[in-house]
């Protein structure tokens, strides 16, 4: 931790302005020590009744209160890369007349950590014990997780009743999430000239078909728990072709299927082979499974009541699912909407932010 760091972010400041000084800390994610330094900073100097472990840049801060229950709370620290935006700065949304804070990462997800990181500091006798990650490298690859590391290397610190991601959800709870699978679909065929094409057989042509299936396809919508997920299966990625004069004896295309929760990793992979099984491949190349809503536990029924809105269900896939893994009911719940995620015109309305921190603050006090 660099001495620079602890005059980064001032926690008192409250979640409003913490968020314009977390957002001002650029943290691509591959760049995330300069605003673990500072969260961590903040951690050992305003926050003593909490055991911090770090692991890479990866913060894990934790009650020792004896309580019955805990609860864990996390939200990732890196961003999709910038552009031009920022500084953050003040604006009125032009859509709703909202006042914003404009930039990268307001919604996705320091506003959500600003508020966890001011109640963490807040919170020295809260009803329930907590557990408060922040983690690096949420917006790359899967095997790249700082929160899956730390889930790793130190799994006696991941035991909890109930859990609450950070990612914008417009400050209402989105339940469980979608599973994920990306396969490589491939047709073969065989070389020849174009001029005299019978001689070959075009692999381009071949795919047409699974191509025309797709394109007719009506996605299922399933309830889970009382929450409708959508699902969807699509084609992201082909390449195929040799030259301008030969006919192709290779194509293939990439598929991304988002299934409901309902579904198991195993079931997704066997749907998407089943519908595609006339290619002469199909090969799985990446896999995560959904996580269910949860939302019969008591904790998150109580949660449910301090919010105030009828929950809806995350149609992306987030790291609710890591938690899930572990037999630990999860739910989004963060400031600023998602469809504004990755956006060069990012913006997170500023009662969307107090919102959030009252109902987390009531219920982590009052919850039993």
């Amino acid at each position: 931790m660099t001495s620079s760091a602890s005059n980064l972010l001032n926690p008192v400041a409250g979640p409003v302005e913490l968020t314009r000084q977390l957002c001002n800390i650029a943290s691509v994610s591959g760049d995330e020590r300069g605003i673990a330094d500072a969260v961590e900073a903040v951690l050992r100097d305003h926050a003593p009744h909490l055991t911090v472990t770090r692991d890479g840049d990866t913060l894990i801060a934790r009650t020792e209160l004896g309580r019955d229950r805990r609860v864990a709370l996390a939200g990732h620290l890196d961003t999709v890369p910038i552009n031009e935006n920022l500084p953050v700065r003040n604006e009125t949304d032009p859509e709703t007349g909202d006042a914003v804070i404009w930039g990268r990462g307001t919604v996705d997800m320091k506003a959500g950590v600003a508020v966890q990181l001011a109640l963490a500091v807040e919170l020295t006798q809260p009803a329930v014990d907590l557990t408060w990650i922040w983690y690096d490298h949420e917006e790359v690859a899967s095997e790249l997780s700082g929160l899956g590391r730390a889930m790793r290397n130190h799994p006696e610190l991941f035991g909890a009743d109930f859990a609450i991601l950070g990612e914008p959800s417009n400050g209402t709870i989105e339940g469980g999430c979608n599973g994920t699978l990306r396969a490589r679909v491939t047709m073969r065929g065989k070389r020849a000239h174009s001029a005299r094409s019978w001689m070959g057989e075009n692999a381009i042509h071949r795919a047409g078909a699974l191509l025309a299936k797709l394109d007719v396809f009506t996605p299922e919508r399933i309830t889970v728990d009382g929450l409708e997920y959508r699902e969807g299966l699509n084609a992201v990625r082909i390449e195929g072709g040799v030259a301008g004069n030969v006919i192709p004896d290779h194509v293939s295309f990439d598929v991304n299927y988002r299934f409901a929760p309902s579904r198991s990793a195993e079931e997704a992979i066997a749907y998407v082979r089943e519908f595609f099984a006339g290619a002469d491949e199909v090969e799985i190349v990446d896999l995560a499974a959904g996580a269910r809503p949860g939302l019969d536990d008591p904790l998150a029924q109580g949660f449910v009541a301090a919010v105030g809105e009828t929950p809806t269900a995350k149609l992306g896939w987030t790291d609710v699912a890591r938690f899930s893994a572990l037999g630990i009911p999860a739910v989004n719940f963060g400031p600023g909407n998602p469809l504004l995620a990755h956006a060069d015109d990012e913006r997170v309305p500023i009662r969307q932010i107090e919102a959030s921190m009252r109902s987390l603050r009531d219920w982590l006090t009052a919850t039993s």
